[in-house]
């Protein structure tokens, strides 16, 4: 990639699973099946020692599934049951709050989406920056932010992975918080991330969202992972008088509402030991495979899982 600021070899290489909180899991799994075309690849109970991981205790024996598309079937997105928080909106609150997907026709894919049950926010669009790749934006039936992306020029060449499916594999997970600056050096400090320029932004989603006016911008920036194809966004969220976006409200014991947390692949599980919530240990499973897992919280107040190699 041409405009990378730094040269690193970055400690996390990949997504394992995007987690979502669903007060309904019935219906979450109807519409990733029924109109992204996802599989349900495992079902089960969480364990009460995993909700302890993360730091949910009230998760335990909430039902989950775990999903994948045929294109991509190693990396999944988790819906995990979890208590609904009245009046949510999407977009205005600190931590994980989109999951961008690769896909192969946006303009298909949103024309057979319009009758669906997600709420289209957007698009398809060109990126601002980056016109050859559109994308749509939407709702789902969590609460739940996902960006649908295509790359519309040369995939041979692009920074996006190539889709292998309709609808493929989470690529982007979407991190937002007041302290820009501070989840910048926190992702970069850690885990030796790629770093790429931080632009003054407008993204209109988020400008309606958060009752924004159309002129004012955020600082927005991605971080590469070591594998091609992964990155992390990072916005930073205007606060202060008159603004909306804040803290996340959970409901005690569980995981946030819609985007709720991100699993990733590490080389040591060394870097966070310090700030772990409970010690690493084996877990089996789709996106575990076996692997030392523990789970720590970021610096918006994130849930992210590192599940060592």
């Amino acid at each position: 990639m041409a405009d990378w600021t730094s040269i690193a070899a970055p400690r996390l290489s990949r997504f394992r699973m995007a987690t979502m909180g669903a007060p309904d899991l019935d219906r979450l799994e109807h519409c990733y099946v029924g109109w992204l075309g996802y599989r349900v690849r495992e079902r089960g109970a969480v364990a009460a020692d995993l909700a302890a991981a993360w730091g949910t205790p009230g998760i335990a024996g909430r039902r989950y599934l775990i999903l994948s598309s045929d294109g991509a079937d190693d990396v999944h997105i988790r819906a995990v049951e979890t208590d609904a928080i009245p009046g949510y909106r999407p977009l205005t609150s600190f931590g994980w709050n989109a999951c961008e997907i690769i896909v192969d026709d946006v303009h298909a894919l949103a024309a057979r989406l319009r009758e669906s049950p997600f709420e289209i926010l957007d698009g398809p669009n060109p990126l601002q920056f980056m016109p050859s790749i559109e994308a749509m934006q939407l709702i789902g039936p969590a609460g739940e932010c996902l960006y649908l992306t295509m790359e519309g020029g040369d995939r041979s060449t692009s920074i996006l992975p190539s889709p292998r499916a309709p609808v493929d594999r989470p690529f982007i997970l979407v991190l937002a918080g007041a302290d820009f600056a501070g989840m910048h050096r926190w992702y970069i400090e850690r885990f030796d991330l790629r770093q790429r320029p931080i632009r003054d932004s407008r993204v209109r989603i988020i400008q309606r969202a958060q009752g924004l006016a159309p002129e004012e911008t955020f600082p927005l920036t991605t971080l590469g992972l070591a594998e091609h194809g992964f990155l992390i966004e990072l916005d930073g969220y205007l606060t202060g008088p008159g603004r909306v976006a804040g803290p996340r409200a959970t409901a005690p014991g569980m995981l946030p509402m819609g985007n709720a947390m991100a699993s990733f692949e590490i080389d040591d599980l060394a870097l966070v030991a310090d700030i772990a919530i409970a010690p690493p240990v084996v877990r089996h499973g789709l996106g575990y495979d076996g692997g030392l897992a523990c789970t720590v919280v970021g610096p918006a107040g994130e849930p992210v899982e590192l599940i060592q190699r």
